[in-house]
């Protein structure tokens, strides 16, 4: 029975891409996925953990659907994701109108499940159990088009840093092969995709042993110990070399794991982006060691100074929590004072919360509410200063430019990301389409958007 099915997704790009992994699963068994609920037969909310409130979220919307399951009983509605997880208990004891709850390792049984609740209509269908080898290998999720793609080509994390869940939910690391990557890359291209972002919890922590290079990764030979198979330098090599895609991008990095040869691939391949997200998280040395982060404030200083060595045009986004247990203040000035020195593009700023299963969930959170809330609006104003400044510096100079959609304030206008992820906005013009590469000149900075003046379109001067 071919059947209609709506899938609402909560959280990071992994959970993005997740979705798009349950479509193809879904479609590849003669289902229908569309883009409203209006009359789905399936309803699947795709979750995340990392945030409570992104919970609560979740929660309040599958209590609002109970009324979609009253006027139509045939209705199966799920639960799919890292939420699912890690309260599959309190979401079966709390929403009975829930009718499955499947943990991300458990995608491969969705059809099936979906079948014997048609014609079974148990209540609950539990499936949260972590398998330590599913990468979803040949599997290549479904894709509306677009300019920019996500490739999951790790799962899970071995990290266990104390105010994280997600080894406990999404389990311990396991990557992808070289082979299948490339073949997702190459389908991707094929179909126009100009773009794409390499995804995983620890993403530079990937490993491929059975993959040879044909040659060192970086315009120099790899050091020692980085040639046994593919790790992550090789891995955006190879995505490099794909013809068609112009862009490659990589996200989240952990600190403690980039290589040599990581950087030196960056700064000599011009199409892997020039921009790392870096999660900080503190400035702190016993913050960072109770956090469990495997690195000084001193050695993160180091990493960017470096990649700033052989990259100068780099941006840098990063993650910071306030406030975490026995946080002290003087300690909080020493991550404004990181802040202030790294000066990054932009930051992703939290107060503290504890999840529930992470190891600081026993700690005591003694930081109070207001001061955590204090420490959150110093911070936050800090790198709104820095941001501004950074793109005011911008004014008069170019930029090669991939457009991605229409401006979000006029049709008028197009946006797209500088390599160095900067967001600049260009009068629309018939000579230029979405997925175009264009050199823009940034003659106007209004507080953090960059409008610029088209000079160039694929390499060649406008005519």
């Amino acid at each position: 029975m071919a059947l209609k099915v709506y899938i609402e997704t909560y959280g990071c790009q992994m959970n993005v891409s997740d979705s798009e992994l349950v479509a193809r699963l879904l479609e590849d068994d003669a289902h229908r996925v569309q883009e409203s609920i209006e009359g789905a037969d399936v309803v699947l909310v795709n979750t995340c953990a990392v945030r409570e409130g992104a919970e609560q979220r979740v929660l309040g919307q599958l209590a609002s659907w109970k009324r979609l399951k009253t006027e139509r009983p045939e209705l199966i509605l799920g639960v799919l994701g890292c939420m699912s997880a890690h309260l599959s208990s309190k979401i079966t004891g709390s929403l009975p109108h829930v009718d499955l709850v499947m943990g991300p390792d458990q995608y491969r049984k969705l059809p099936g499940v979906i079948r014997d609740l048609v014609v079974g209509r148990e209540a609950q269908v539990i499936l949260t159990r972590r398998d330590k080898t599913e990468n979803y290998d040949e599997i290549y999720p479904s894709r509306k088009a677009g300019v920019n793609a996500w490739v999951t080509v790790m799962r899970g994390c071995d990290n266990m840093c104390t105010f994280c869940i997600v080894p406990f939910t999404r389990g311990r690391e396991r990557s992808r092969s070289v082979a299948s990557v490339l073949e997702e890359c190459r389908r991707l291209a094929a179909e126009g995709f100009r773009e794409v972002t390499l995804l995983g919890q620890n993403v530079n922590s990937y490993r491929d042993p059975s993959w040879r290079p044909a040659a060192p990764v970086g315009g120099a030979a790899v050091a020692a110990g980085e040639s046994d198979g593919a790790r992550f330098a090789e891995l955006l090599a190879a995505v490099g070399e794909v013809p068609g895609l112009e862009r490659v991008r990589f996200t989240s990095p952990h600190p403690k794991d980039f290589s040599p040869a990581m950087i030196r691939e960056m700064a000599t391949n011009p199409k892997i982006c020039k921009h790392m997200h870096l999660p900080m998280q503190a400035g702190n040395d016993r913050v960072l060691s109770l956090m469990r982060r495997d690195y000084t404030g001193a050695e993160f200083l180091a990493l960017v100074d470096e990649a700033r060595a052989q990259l100068p045009e780099i941006g840098f986004s990063t993650d910071i929590i306030v406030g975490f247990p026995t946080e002290t203040a003087a300690e909080f000035e020493d991550t404004l004072r990181l802040v202030e020195r790294v000066r990054f593009d932009s930051a992703f700023t939290f107060e503290y919360s504890p999840r529930e299963g992470a190891p600081s969930a026993g700690w005591t959170d003694d930081v109070p509410a207001a001061e955590k809330n204090r420490r959150l609006r110093l911070l936050v104003d800090l790198q709104h200063r820095i941001t501004k400044e950074k793109a005011a510096a911008c004014r008069g100079r170019s930029y090669e430019v991939l457009i991605e959609s229409p401006s979000k304030k006029s049709d008028l206008e197009l946006m797209g990301r500088t390599t160095c992820n900067r967001v600049v906005v260009v009068p629309a013009d018939p000579r230029w389409r979405i997925g175009s590469l264009v050199t823009a000149r940034v003659d106007e900075v209004s507080s953090f958007t960059l409008r610029g003046v088209v000079t160039q379109l694929e390499g060649r001067p406008l005519a």
